[in-house]
């Protein structure tokens, strides 16, 4: 069962990847600092989301269902239902669905990185 709210936004060969995912953005409009975003993934069969780097926010990203592998960096990473992948800022992440016939779900959730002051 796909967690989402309304109608996903449909987004294809994503960062230079192959295949569609859709997005439902689960936060919406409302206001809950220091989260910017929480995202609601689901990655087509063998599909790919190509490697993009964190340059605004802090992400950790949630698999839920499905197989695949997370590139953090350029390193290879098993990721699942449970598993927790923290991006600071600067990381690259590129994710794999290594399955053909099942897509690969996952939660992102973004945050400001808080500033001393």
């Amino acid at each position: 069962m796909q967690i989402g709210r309304g109608s996903p936004s449909v987004r294809e060969d994503l960062f230079g990847g192959r295949g569609t995912v859709l997005v439902w953005d689960l936060l919406g409009s409302a206001s809950a600092s220091p989260f910017t975003a929480v995202l609601s993934c689901e990655l087509a069969e063998g599909g790919r989301v190509g490697r993009h780097v964190q340059q605004r926010d802090a992400e950790i990203v949630i698999g839920t269902t499905g197989c695949g592998e997370a590139r953090v960096d350029g390193v290879a990473h098993p990721f699942g239902p449970g598993t927790v992948i923290h991006l600071p800022l600067g990381a690259s992440l590129e994710l794999v669905n290594d399955r053909d016939d099942a897509p690969l779900r996952y939660l992102i959730v973004k945050a400001q990185i808080a500033t001393g002051g």
